[in-house]
Parts: structure tokens; sequence; C-alpha cells
């Protein structure tokens, strides 16, 4: 929302200048954005008096100037036709940024065919002022030399721009602003009574209201003879300072309403008009040409303005090109109605129609407003434009006005803490527009209508600290204990924590994705035959493509790496520690950390230095469980359960056979292909819901590393086995067998092909055997060994290879 200090002067009797307000303004919740004023801009400009000047002897059309400025008398070489003695002109001195040229002048006198010119005397276009560029700025009022540029040029009114939160729309009025003010102690609230325009006959259009639901109440009248020029200079003035360009007078005062006062209006050309002005819900079929001179399809839920002749307007949104007024229009239909804000936000988000009358009335316009509004238009039109106005008719019941609010004023100082006296809350709250009935303790205020935001006590305690100022609220800090304060995380957050520290310590970039995806990706990372899961289809999505909840992080990751490699990235590595939704029911939802890495070879002086693969990403894994107390040899290794993994190259970590607790490898080409991601992506997805509980362990320091004074014994041993067992199920059943002696347990070969039957393999591993005590004797290594194969056999029904 933006207005002018002058704007706001209309409706605030005030001392306080530009800054004092905007203090006054941030320290009641106004949250001013910013402050354009053009006297800033206009600094270095002042006003001069032309004393000669004199054709230039080397130039027909230049004439050399004797200027008295505040800098005193100068030499200035000047094009302009207009320019002669005794003319009062805007003045820049040497080094001046020229805005509208965008260009500045030299800071040392410059010679123009021979002749030094000391400055620049500007047109109102060169200084952003005026469209005037034939001539320079020739002032009517003779000002004393050196008064500023914007002061002469009357650009001395700063505009306020400043963010309007959802539930104040009386803040989208300069009136609802001041009585914030004034509330707030900027100054007295200049309530002004709107008389009404005494019409001099019936109003020749009648309305019907068929849809109540949707527009409640619906005031109108005509002016007949009217002439449709231009606004007054002043409202010209002020529509464009808030970036409004003036279109005619019709427009422009409702514009200027729409802004003064929060009051939306539209105006018709009633030559246009046939029959009566009716307030009714779409019907099929039906399309509006609207005055944006784009053609919208209307829904049946839609609020319409219509005549004999069809729609002419969306209700609270935009009027039809149809009944438009022109330069030509005499006689003309006001509408000062009341539309639903809810149904006035979805016709605005079905057609997407983006216009000031639905930003208002979307966020709730005063329904007592109406006929207010039709008679101030009708003062203005009349006074500006002349003509005649009819008698005033308003059709429909405004809403009901709500019960009344009990405000306990001890709620004050026990929900806020600030001690504030009655009388200085009484003359908050009727400043703000309420009505007090007195009971005490308690006083029962009666909301104003332009307030939708009221409804219980404490709601007047925000308003009471708000004016105040929150940086009066009272500071008070916690004791410290005396075993000083401890971070409570609960063991899930301490696993996301200590996630974040390792990923990023191994290399990897955090990243924050949605917690949404389209729909289609959704299903390539659903196991369901049916695609994503209907339950988890967003009813009304922040965009059409993130409208079902994510069942993985890794399509969110992999669509980032692939726009930081169009941007010129290599070998991206990302993780995410987040949720996944894999239902709709509470327990449904699972913490997961996700990795993925788009490998890029090294350019490295030595060759063949090897890039990320599913075995680093497998390492980052173990790395990653190694730091949340969970031992690579709790796990076993299983084919991947989900089928967004490539086969052959991916696997899982299981606890028995039914807990997958993690995934890793590489993603399948044809999820990539379908998400338009190059590949290959490494990674890993890991469930820390699914991770056991440790046990809580105390600090304390690690025990002295013990070595053993005996040499460790190596052997290999050679398995044959069906091809579908798993190497790391053979480790496990090794590692089972002997817990003791085993430090180390390894595969190094894996052989298929010639000298092995069809359907088995050749698992070779190495195991490493650490006496402690004892050297080993042969038998004792004999022994250990025949275990070995032992509980190989009888775990897999594997074999010694000979």
């Amino acid at each position: 929302m933006k207005f002018t200090l002058s704007w706001l002067k209309d409706h605030l009797a005030t001392k306080l200048d530009l800054e004092g307000i905007r203090e006054v303004m941030l320290k009641a919740g106004l949250e001013v954005e910013h402050v354009d004023n053009p006297a800033d801009r206009l600094a270095a400009f002042s006003v001069a008096h032309v004393k000669a000047a004199e054709p230039h002897p080397d130039a027909d059309r230049l004439r050399v100037c004797r200027v008295d400025t505040v800098d005193g008398e100068k030499q200035i070489v000047c094009g302009a036709p207009n320019a002669r003695a005794g003319m009062t002109a805007i003045y820049a001195p040497l080094g001046t940024y020229i805005p509208g040229l965008d260009f500045a002048l030299d800071k040392k006198p410059r010679k123009i065919r021979g002749i030094e010119s000391q400055g620049m005397l500007c047109s109102t276009k060169e200084l952003e002022a005026g469209e005037d560029h034939d001539g320079i700025a020739d002032l009517d009022t003779p000002f004393a030399v050196g008064t500023p540029a914007a002061e002469a040029l009357g650009l001395d009114d700063a505009a306020i721009d400043f963010e309007v939160t959802p539930n104040r729309a009386d803040w989208l009025g300069v009136s609802g602003i001041a009585r914030d003010l004034a509330a707030a102690g900027a100054g007295r609230f200049l309530h002004k009574d709107i008389r009404p325009v005494p019409g001099s006959h019936d109003c020749p259009v009648d309305i019907v209201i068929e849809a109540p639901e949707a527009c409640a109440v619906f005031a109108g009248a005509t002016i007949r003879g009217v002439k449709n020029g231009p606004s007054p200079e002043w409202m010209r003035q002020r529509l464009k300072a808030i970036g409004i360009q003036p279109r005619s007078l019709l427009v422009d005062v409702t514009n200027y309403l729409s802004h003064d006062r929060a009051r939306p209006l539209h105006v018709y050309d009633a030559g246009k008009l046939d029959g009566a002005v009716c307030a009714r819900l779409g019907k099929p079929g039906e399309r509006l040409e609207a005055i944006d001179g784009k053609t919208y399809e209307i829904g049946p839920e839609m609020c319409v303005i219509a005549d004999n002749s069809g729609a002419i307007g969306l209700g609270g949104v935009m009027g039809g090109q149809s009944t438009a007024v022109s330069e030509e229009t005499t006689e003309v239909f006001i509408e000062s109605a009341w539309f639903d804000p809810d149904r006035t936000a979805r016709t605005g988000r079905d057609t997407g129609i983006v216009s000031d009358a639905r930003y208002r009335f979307e966020r709730g316009v005063d329904p007592k407003s109406c006929l207010d509004g039709l008679n101030l238009a009708m003062q203005l039109i009349t006074r500006y434009g002349g003509g005649e106005a009819s008698h005033t008719l308003m059709v429909g019941t405004p809403p009901q006005p709500r019960d009344k609010v009990a405000f306990r004023l001890a709620d004050v100082e026990r929900l806020t803490g600030l001690k504030v006296r009655p009388a200085q809350m009484k003359r908050m709250v009727r400043d703000l527009g309420f009505a007090i009935e007195d009971a005490g303790d308690a006083w029962y205020l009666t909301v104003p209508s332009w307030r939708f935001d009221i409804e219980q006590s404490a709601d007047l305690v925000e308003e009471i600290a708000r004016l105040v100022g929150y940086d009066e609220l009272p500071v008070a800090s916690l004791e410290t204990p005396a075993e000083g304060r401890r971070a409570m995380l609960t063991p899930l957050q301490e696993r996301v924590r200590v996630a974040r520290r390792v990923m990023a310590a191994r290399g990897f970039l955090e990243a924050v994705t949605w917690s949404f995806m389209a729909r289609e990706h959704a299903a390539l990372f659903s196991n369901g035959d049916d695609g994503a899961d209907p339950a988890l289809a967003i009813a009304n999505p922040v965009a059409s493509d993130l409208d079902q909840m994510r069942p993985s992080i890794l399509a969110n990751l992999a669509t980032a790496i692939q726009k930081a490699a169009d941007r010129g990235e290599r070998g991206v590595r990302l993780f995410e520690a987040g949720p996944v939704y894999l239902g709709d029911g509470p327990r449904d939802q699972r913490r997961m950390v996700s990795a993925l890495v788009r490998p890029a070879p090294a350019r490295h002086w030595q060759p063949g230095t090897p890039a990320y693969d599913a075995f680093a990403a497998k390492a980052d894994l173990l790395a990653l469980l190694d730091a949340l107390g969970q031992p690579e040899e709790r796990f076993q290794i299983a084919a991947p359960r989900d089928t967004h993994w490539h086969p052959g190259q991916s696997a899982s970590l299981k606890l028995g056979p039914k807990v997958t607790v993690a995934q890793f490898g590489a993603l399948h080409p044809r999820v990539l292909k379908a998400l338009d991601v190059e590949g290959p992506l490494y990674g890993f997805e890991l469930n820390l819901n699914a991770l056991p509980q440790m046990k809580a362990r105390r600090l304390k320091t690690r025990r002295a590393l013990d070595v053993s004074d005996l040499s460790p014994v190596r052997r290999d041993l050679a398995f044959l086995v069906d091809e579908d067992v798993p190497a790391g199920e053979i480790l496990r059943l090794c590692r089972a067998a002997e817990k003791t002696l085993i430090s180390r347990i390894q595969v190094f070969d894996v052989y298929q092909g010639e000298g092995i039957d069809p359907g088995k393999k050749s698992i070779a591993i190495e195991i490493t055997l650490q006496p402690s005590g004892d050297t080993l004797k042969d038998k004792d290594i004999d022994a250990i060994m025949d275990k070995l194969i032992t509980a190989v056999a009888k775990g897999t029904g594997g074999v010694l290879r000979s």
C-alpha cells in the first residue's frame, strides 16, 4: 500500500515530519518497505533567475545566459528556445546527475562552440517532473534564488510504501492508516461526515440481487450530463505518486476512492446498459470480455454483474468492456456493492485476474461503506465533471454485525507484562473506532464494521501492545540452571544433527527441497502398481508441479543436481535430512537422510583417478552409520527393495529379513529419463526411524591402543556357492563362527566362468587372525578354518573350492 504524506494529512492532524510518521508506523506494526522522496532526487537542483540571454556568436540556436544562482552568478550556454532575460528557471550545478537524461554534468566548466558553460538550465522532463521538453522550466511564481527545485515544482511530497498484513483490510485506505496512527499517538484523526448528494430524479437503472450469498448489498446511482475529461491536477498528482497512471475523471475517481477509503467502485456507461443491473451467479457457457482486453470463461460459482445482454462484469474483480466508459460517455451508473470475500478470491484465482478491487474485496471491505463510497464518488464527479445526479438506490442488507467482544483489562498485563493505565487504553480503543460499554474490570466493545480481525479479548490485548510499542515489552531472562544449559534433543533429532555434520565433513552440500513433487515423479518412487498414492495428493497445491507429498527425497535432489549441472557445476554432491510420506496415517512419515552424487572425472596429472561409484556411496553410508553408533557387522546386505534403484548396481542394508534400513547404489536409468536428468547418479537413502536405539553412553576418554606383540595370520578361502548367495552372507557366517580371533575379513574375488558350473560362482575371502596370548600353531589355525568351512556349508550349502 502506497500513499503520500500530504494525502495522509487530509485525514490526520499532525505536527510530525516524514521521519516522525515513519517511526510511528514502524512502532504500530505498519512495516514501511520504502520511502520515495522526490526532494532527495532533486536535492542538487535549485531556483535561479536569468539576468540576460544573448545569442551565441557562433550558433543560431544557442543562447549565452547570465544567471543568478545559489552559487553566485554563472554563465550558462542554453539551447532552449524559451530562454530569456527575467525568467525564473531551475539550475543544475556542475557534476549534477540529470535523471531524465541519465548522465551527469562534467565537474569542470565545458566550452560549447568556444564559450564556457558553468552549469545547466533544465526542463521538467529532464528533472522527471513533467513531460515538457520543448524548453527549460519557466516558473510562474518568482521564487527566491536558491529555493529547492522540489519545493518550487511541488514535488516535495514523499510517498510511503508499506506492507499490509492480510488481517488488516482497513489499511488499504489512507483513512484507515490515519486512524491507526492517531490511536498510536501521531495526531488526531479527522473524521469527516459524508453528506448524501441530493438527487434531482429517481435512478433510472433498476438493481436486482439474485445471489445474496455472493452480493449481499448493492447501491447505485446515475449521473447524466457528465463530461468525462481529465481529473483535477491534485488527484492526478496523487495517483501518479502511488504508481497509477491517470486516465480520465470517471476512472480516476474510482481509483482514488479505492485507495483513499478502501472502497472499490465501478462506473458503467449508462447508455450501454440494457435493462436492470443484476448480481447473480454465472451460467454455463458464459464469457466476459473484460476491460483489460482479455476474455474469461465464467464458472457457476462466480458472482456476475449482468444486464439483459449478459455478463457485464465479475463482481468484486473486474468490469466488462461492453459497458466501459469513454471520452464520449455523458451518463454513468455508479456501482457500490459488497461482495463475498471467499467467492471473490476463488474467482480471482480461477481467472487469474489481479486487480485493486479483487485485492480489497477478498480481504474484506467495510459492508457499511456502500452508501458513503457512492456519495463520495457522486460529489467528486459532479464537482469536476458536472452533471445531474439521481437519487441513490440500495438493494439488499449488509451482513449482520458481530456480537460484542468482552475485553478484560487485566489480560493486558497477564498476557504481555505491560502496565497500561485504563484511561490510556480507553483512548486507544476509542481512537480505533470501538464503542465501549464500561463494566468495571471488563469492557464490552462494539467492533467497528471495518475490523474483521477482532474476535476475543486477546485480540484487543494485541492491539494495545502494538500501539504502546513492542519495544516497551518487559524483558525477563530465564535463570541459568546450576548445571548449565543443555540442548534437549530427542534421539531422532540427535541422529539428524549427527548426520548433517558427518555428511558435511565428507564433502556434501546440504539441500532443503520441497516436501512436495509432481505426481508423475512421485509414481516413479512408489512401489505400488497404481503409481502415486492418491491419499497423498494435495488438494490446493502451491504450484501445478507440486501436487503430491514426496515418497522419496531422491527425485528432488536429482533435479537440483541437474539444475546445478546446467549452470556448469561438476561433481555436485547433495544431501538432505528430511521427511518422506508413505501414507496419510500418523505413523506413515519417515525421517530420511538421502544423498546423491553425479560423478565427474577428476582432471589430475595422474591418470586413473577413480570416480564416485556405488562402492563410494556404500562407504559414505557406512561412515554415517558408524557415526550414529551402528556397526557395519549388524547389517546384512541384500538386493534393493525399491524399483528406482539400478539392479546389479545397488543393494540394501537390512536388519533381519523384514527391516530395510538403507539402500544405496545407482539410480535406475528409467527413473533418470523420466526426471529429465542426465546420469549416472549414485547415492543412498537411510531410514533413521528404522535404526535400533543405542544405549546411552557416558563420555569418557578412549582407552589406550592395545597392540599385540604377535604377528597376524592371514588365510584365503574360496567357496563355490549358488549364484544368488550374497557375499555378505558368507562374511556374516564367518564372523559368527569365530568372534574372538578374527580381526578382519574381506572379499577379494568373485568369479563365474570357465571351470565353474552354470548357476554357481566362486567367492574368495581373506581372513585375518590376530592372536593375543600365545602364538597360533598350525593345528589351531586349521581348526579355525574347519569351523568357518562348516559354518558356510551349513548356512549357504557352499563347498570349499579345490
